[in-house]
């Protein structure tokens, strides 16, 4: 598929994401192309960015932060804090318990597989381009839904995709007319993160199946 990645405005939550990209999106797009965007721009819309000083942190969240690696997004009280927010006390609970079986035999990713997605897409503060560098963004919610709205006000199938500069992509939604075999294509697409993970400014990434004419 030929990708164009397409350059908007600093989104925020002030902006509608469906409106944002059937605008960028509407001189450009034609039957059959697919539109994808980053999971945390649809967060942000959402309201679902946080900036540290405004959580709550309880005494669970600050224990349990301090067993997470390192290079991980729980590392904070505060991100720690949104993640039981999320899912809740007990299945924390329950997912670091699990989690501390598994690195006892050398097997990673169980704490996510119990506490679930939406923990596993929490961004901790500098994940996200400025000016949401200091905030700690969760994944959107119900995903599928807007990416049905997007398609309804375009007219295009439409995909939500968390992907980083490391070889890592997921699809975190997507329309009703995508299906597994199309979604196994575009996750090994989004591996090289065309949208980019800098200050690009490119959340919205145009795909078609053939080579785009001059526009």
């Amino acid at each position: 598929m030929y990708r164009i990645p397409v350059r908007t405005h600093i989104i925020t939550e002030k902006d509608n994401i469906v409106s944002v990209v059937k605008k960028y999106i509407e001189n450009i797009a034609e039957p059959g192309d697919i539109v994808a965007i980053a999971e945390s721009v649809v967060a942000i819309t959402q309201g679902r960015a946080y900036l540290p000083k405004d959580v709550k942190v309880g005494l669970l969240a600050r224990f349990l932060c301090k067993f997470p690696q390192r290079h991980g997004s729980l590392t904070s009280p505060q991100s720690m804090q949104l993640a039981i927010n999320e899912t809740g006390h007990f299945r924390i609970l329950l997912a670091a318990g699990i989690g501390a079986i598994g690195k006892l035999f050398g097997i990673k990713g169980w704490f996510f597989k119990i506490a679930g997605r939406q923990v596993a897409l929490i961004d901790d503060v500098a994940g996200t381009m400025p000016p949401y560098h200091r905030h700690i963004v969760l994944g959107p919610k119900d995903p599928d839904k807007v990416c049905n709205a997007i398609k309804k006000a375009t007219g295009i199938d439409a995909i939500i995709v968390d992907a980083n500069d490391i070889g890592c992509a997921n699809i975190v939604g997507h329309s009703s007319g995508i299906s597994m075999d199309i979604k196994k294509q575009l996750t090994n697409i989004f591996k090289e993160n065309p949208a980019g993970n800098g200050d690009q400014q490119t959340p919205i990434v145009l795909l078609k199946r053939c080579k785009a004419k001059d526009m």
